[in-house]
């Protein structure tokens, strides 16, 4: 399928900001991507100056919340050439969203022509400092006009890029979690496991709390027991107990990270153990406590491999190998980050050579 490229006039450009003071999500490129999907079939793919666009007060997504997203990024390697880091793993994860949330799928090949086409276009808003990224965020949104419980038949799909430096402001440093015990973000049978809006909005109050608590970060439990770790906060979760790696298994109410997937796989490769299994906070504090829980981490594509040195629980702060990285941590997100930099040799055919 052929992409249309109608570029933005030269007095419409952006202002691009260095890379020293790029933050995170807030400014994006001069063009983007949009088609749309209706008689059953996606049509008219283009890439279109960076604009907003118009939406009944009718529109089905502000009502129903049918719509999904992923999360991607591209990097400039030190020859000067970029390369996205597995984007057919977003494109199939964004297919099993888009079953879950009965929407139409799109096809892998097209998905990623569309992001590469449009990193070509914008190829110089790439930054290339350590710690900088070009953030892809593709979107699908229902479009149709009406108000009724049913699937839309019609959707949008467009795709947006975002320089951005590091998630969290002093980069690769401990952060801290707090444990949500009140509330929860997904339930056995529910969507937890798509990459849908709902389950972040579920996130928001006690995200709220904990910022207010000095916590940037909340670890999510369970929704039936209320004792078993899921997930961070739009992040998968890590622990190395005993010298080996534990992580939660995925049951349908977490999110398939594929920055998870990597972790795991590159652990694997170094010669670690990895469990995948339910984790019970109660024991995961005691073995901070003890000392054979020595590092914990959270994995996502925002912020790669972010490690944690406090995590609050039950109203007690436990503080994990005394607030500093640990050496697993260190090694896994030199070799993660690496690869996706093109300063360490990508043996795993992760990378994909976008200019």
């Amino acid at each position: 399928m052929d992409i249309p490229i109608l570029l933005c006039k030269e007095e419409e450009r952006k202002q691009k900001h260095e890379d020293s003071s790029l933050t995170f999500g807030k400014d994006f490129t001069d063009h983007m991507f949009f088609m749309h999907f209706k008689e059953g079939k996606w049509q008219d793919p283009r890439i279109i100056p960076y604009q907003s666009f118009e939406m009944d007060p009718a529109c089905s997504v502000l009502h129903y919340s049918q719509e999904i997203f992923e999360g991607l990024k591209a990097f400039r390697h030190p020859d000067g050439s970029i390369h996205m880091f597995r984007p057919y793993e977003n494109a199939e994860r964004m297919n099993i969203s888009a079953e879950r949330m009965c929407m139409p799928t799109i096809n892998k090949d097209l998905f990623v022509k569309a992001i590469t086409e449009l990193i070509r276009v914008d190829n110089e808003w790439v930054p290339s400092s350590l710690g900088t990224s070009l953030y892809i965020r593709p979107t699908m949104i229902a479009s149709e006009t009406f108000i009724g419980l049913r699937p839309s038949e019609e959707f949008y799909f467009y795709v947006i890029l975002a320089p951005v430096g590091p998630f969290f402001k002093d980069g690769f440093q401990p952060t801290q979690a707090y444990v949500a015990v009140e509330n929860v973000r997904a339930a056995p049978g529910g969507t937890g496991e798509a990459k849908t809006g709902g389950n972040y909005a579920a996130t928001l109050y006690e995200t709220k709390k904990a910022k207010e608590l000095g916590y940037p970060m909340v670890i999510w439990l369970d929704s039936i027991e209320r004792k078993y770790v899921e997930e961070g906060s739009a992040m998968n979760i890590m622990f190395v107990i005993d010298g080996e790696i534990y992580t939660p298994k995925l049951d349908g109410t977490i999110l398939r990270g594929i920055t998870r997937e990597s972790t795991l796989e590159l652990a694997n490769k170094m010669g670690y153990s990895i469990h995948e299994e339910d984790l019970d906070i109660n024991v995961i504090v005691n073995q901070i406590t003890n000392g054979t829980c020595s590092e914990a981490f959270f994995v996502g594509t925002a912020a790669s491999i972010t490690p944690i040195g406090k995590i609050f629980y039950d109203n007690q702060e436990y503080v994990i190998n005394d607030n500093e990285v640990g050496d697993i941590t260190q090694r896994l997100y030199d070799e993660l980050v690496g690869i996706q930099t093109g300063k360490v040799q990508d043996e795993f055919n992760w990378t994909y050579k976008v200019a």
